[in-house]
């Protein structure tokens, strides 16, 4: 079991961050790719009721399955005032995700929400720094220990208020809400089509 910690934060220019990742030491990892995720549920939706995701990830021609839920509070991650976002994170490569799609839906689970993205993925050796370019705006994301965080991202001249700790889910409710969509997944062709009506 391992504990993932990230923070996220707003890019308003991909160049020039990426100019930043390599003076601060990082290196090109994975070239920007289509990333397609479907988070899946009961048709109760009991997993979101618990902060849980159960996900199928298409990724630069892999597939990967993960479950992230909160850690136990015992641990006191997530505790208030921590500016980071911690999870258990499961995950393990699998040969065919629609394969695997079709399994978990014959064991009556269903698609819950989709969401997809342009990625480009950075490492320093120690921490991971990742692009995202969404059907919302563009972000990234610091992954690592909580201290390499803050030392990463004050290398990138990113301030702590500036961390967002809303997962791509919440941050699309936000947009919805103020943009007062009825788009139900985050994919390029939901938000253009929304846009364009």
């Amino acid at each position: 079991m391992s504990i993932e910690t990230e923070i996220k934060f707003r890019v308003a220019d991909t160049a020039a961050l990426s100019e930043r990742l390599v003076e601060a030491g990082f290196h090109l990892q994975t070239p920007r790719s289509f990333e397609s995720n479907t988070l899946y549920d009961t048709p109760g939706r009991e997993m979101r009721a618990r902060t849980e995701i159960l996900r199928i990830r298409g990724y630069n021609g892999h597939w990967t399955v993960t479950h992230k839920r909160p850690p136990a509070v015992e641990t006191g991650l997530n505790a208030e005032g921590d500016p980071h976002k911690h999870r258990v994170e499961l995950e393990t490569e699998v040969a065919d995700g629609e394969l695997l799609a079709e399994i978990f839906l014959s064991l009556g689970l269903v698609p819950a929400f989709r969401y997809e993205k342009w990625r480009t993925e950075w490492s320093d050796g120690e921490g991971h720094c990742v692009l995202d370019e969404t059907p919302i705006g563009i972000y990234a994301e610091l992954e690592g220990p909580p201290a390499w965080i803050d030392r990463a991202a004050a290398h990138l001249g990113v301030d702590r208020s500036a961390y967002i700790t809303l997962s791509y889910g919440r941050l699309f409710e936000e947009w919805r809400e103020e943009h007062d969509s009825t788009a139900e997944d985050l994919t390029f062709a939901a938000v253009t089509n929304e846009s364009k009506g």
